[in-house]
């Protein structure tokens, strides 16, 4: 385990990189500055991890601010809706790519020594994704993709998403253990919110093209950050003795990874809540990724103090 590790986490949610780090490096020579410019998630980041990001618009932050951190990491998660299966797959073209841009110019200014990022399996064929390995290669870093899935992990989620790992320390190549996905039934809450179930006109009108499962499942689609509002292709439902229910946030916040003390701001409505959960990272994923990141860079700094005589 390295001993200390200075992250800057950019375009932070709910602080999904951060959980991701935690169990990692001690809390205690963690060093975490976040950037977001969502109040909400702001408020959910500040409540949970003690601390609240920069609300900086990164498409025009000075280079010196983000150098000023001196961060051994970054951490992003940048908006998928320029490369996303129901977007405009307009790439950097899209508005919501100029903090991405700005990020790439300054990258070469101000160079971590490693960098992860998640995105949806659309951005492994986009322009910025070209442009990302342009300047990595250039400033050295070895780099590893992969399309992950929290299925592959043990967890009953089909959540494919594309991971890269950059690093100037280098990195080893590593394989998914593959392991079987466990029951919905150990991510449900012991009592459902009366409210969470649908009535029969709701399920009359969607219920052609809803995703229906039960709690000895292993397995729901992607809950996305419109689940609350929509009822086709966002998300799975649950059937019970009951009837048809949504999940609830705290159901799906397990489902991502996120720990039991996780909390959302008292009043937050359950279509914010949603949403936030809808937009962040799957943390027992992202932490596949991080710990393979950072065991390539233990052994590079120790290398480096222990030199071939």
């Amino acid at each position: 385990m390295l001993p200390t590790m200075r992250m800057l986490e950019l375009f932070s949610g709910i602080g999904g990189w951060r959980y991701a780090l935690g169990g990692l490096i001690s809390r205690d020579e963690t060093q975490v500055v976040a950037y977001d410019i969502s109040p909400l998630a702001c408020d959910t980041y500040e409540l949970n991890h003690g601390e609240r990001p920069h609300a900086r618009e990164l498409a025009s932050i000075p280079a010196k601010t983000l150098a000023a951190h001196e961060a051994d990491l970054w951490a992003m998660s940048p908006p998928c809706q320029p490369f996303c299966r129901m977007g405009n797959r307009h790439g950097l073209e899209d508005r919501r790519s100029r903090a991405f841009l700005r990020l790439l110019e300054i990258l070469p200014e101000a160079p971590p020594r490693a960098l992860v990022l998640e995105n949806v399996p659309g951005f492994r064929d986009s322009d910025a994704r070209d442009r990302l390995c342009d300047v990595l290669n250039r400033l050295g870093f070895e780099i590893q993709e992969w399309q992950l899935c929290p299925t592959a992990f043990g967890i009953p989620n089909q959540r494919a998403r594309y991971f890269m790992a950059a690093s100037r320390d280098g990195l080893s190549t590593v394989a998914v253990e593959n392991i079987s996905p466990s029951p919905l039934a150990d991510y449900l809450d012991a009592d459902a919110d009366p409210s969470l179930y649908l009535d029969e006109a709701t399920l009359a009108r969607h219920g052609g093209g809803m995703d229906f499962v039960r709690p000895e499942d292993r397995r729901s689609t992607c809950f996305i950050g419109g689940y609350g509002q929509r009822f086709v292709g966002s998300g799975s439902f649950l059937e019970t003795p009951r009837g048809i229910r949504r999940f609830a946030p705290s159901e799906i916040a397990r489902i991502m990874g996120l720990p039991e003390q996780f909390r959302f701001p008292q009043g937050l409505p359950m279509e914010a809540r949603y949403k936030l959960l809808g937009n962040g990272l799957n943390i027992g994923v992202a932490r596949w990724v991080m710990s393979h990141l950072l065991r390539d860079a233990e052994h590079g700094a120790k290398a480096a103090q222990c030199p071939s005589s």
